[in-house]
């Protein structure tokens, strides 16, 4: 999903891209060994770092933006459909790997990471949408 986004995006947020999917590699192979694996001093984890450099970037983007007043339905320009397909994925992504926690003994970090990714692909949706104002509102109720 981040790959078809990138085609669509330039700027700061194809570099923020590019980044989380290198991010996602780091992910993986932290998720490959058990917390309590034989190797796992050695090798890398998604750490702190990871989360606050997400949570920077939401906050960069987020002070661009009105409040929300209504949920906004998926769509929009192109890169924000694509952002809100990725997000969906994330949000899948982090279901299962709360899933994988309660079996085995994985690195926290890794469920913060997915939890904040979500949120980023939210916020870079609204910006590719104009800045919020392409969002497609949920109007309840309405019919056609």
């Amino acid at each position: 999903c981040i790959g078809i986004a990138l085609c669509h995006a330039e700027g700061t947020i194809a570099s923020e891209l590019q980044q989380i999917q290198n991010d996602l590699f780091d992910l993986g192979a932290d998720l490959c060994v058990p917390e309590d694996g034989e190797n796992r001093a050695s090798r890398l984890q998604v750490s702190a770092d990871y989360v606050d450099s997400l949570e920077k970037m939401i906050d960069a983007h987020n002070a661009n933006l009105e409040p929300l007043k209504s949920f906004i339905l998926p769509g929009g320009t192109q890169l924000a459909a694509h952002l809100h397909m990725a997000r969906t994925v994330a949000r899948r992504a982090e279901r299962e790997t709360i899933t994988l926690a309660a079996n085995e003994g994985i690195n926290s970090m890794t469920v913060k990471y997915l939890n904040r990714l979500s949120d980023y692909f939210f916020v870079v949706a609204r910006i590719a949408n104009h800045n919020g104002t392409a969002d497609i509102l949920w109007q309840p109720g309405q019919r056609t």
